[in-house]
């Protein structure tokens, strides 16, 4: 039985890690930034940041990524990828971070190569 999963975090691209060190203080972490370093340092399998051209996170307008100009409330996805156990405890070891993140778990299994005749 697999227990693959994928882990989905949604969040302004304005969200800012919470200050844990001194010069936190003066200016915060990105938290996708933070969130892809704990994932890393986690052991999380996989973990990539999508890149949003255009989208809305709920409450909000919607909102068109340009690279001059950027919007407090523009969306951000980070996904990881891992057994379903490991990103249960990411969860749960981080979830004063992960207060005002939308999370969606999706549960699957890795396919099979598919021959081709």
């Amino acid at each position: 039985m697999h227990d693959l999963a994928a882990l989905r975090l949604y969040f302004p691209s304005s969200s800012r890690a919470e200050r844990t060190r001194f010069w936190h203080h003066l200016s915060a972490p990105a938290l996708a930034h933070h969130l892809l370093t704990v994932a890393r340092k986690s052991g999380v399998e996989q973990a990539i940041l999508h890149h949003i051209d255009s989208g809305y996170l709920k409450g909000h307008r919607p909102s068109h990524h340009h690279p001059e100009a950027h919007t407090m409330h523009h969306p951000q996805c980070l996904e990881l990828v891992d057994r379903r156990p490991k990103l249960e405890t990411f969860l749960k070891e981080h979830a004063d971070e992960l207060k005002k993140v939308r999370v969606l778990m999706f549960h699957g299994e890795p396919l099979k190569a598919i021959a081709t005749d």
